[in-house]
């Protein structure tokens, strides 16, 4: 009875992930077309206005500064 419980409950994860599986597959396959299709665009009104300044990507945050603490000044 317990056995036949769980491998319902397993039958029911396994289609759970291969269902997610799919959708992150899709939505992967929807992010690097639309980022393709950007690039495309930027492209194309670089050519259609070339004194337009350009604009690279926004550049990422520097990490910020990491300090050295020593242990002994943390146990005072």
């Amino acid at each position: 009875m317990v056995a036949g419980a769980a491998l319902v409950v397993a039958l029911a994860a396994l289609a759970r992930a291969r269902s997610l599986g799919r959708r992150l597959e899709r939505l992967t396959q929807n992010y690097w077309e639309l980022r393709y299709q950007h690039g495309e665009l930027r492209a194309q009104v670089r050519r259609l206005d070339p004194e337009t300044p350009v604009e690279d990507e926004p550049q990422a945050a520097p990490p910020p500064a990491q300090t050295f603490i020593p242990l002994s000044a943390l146990k005072r």
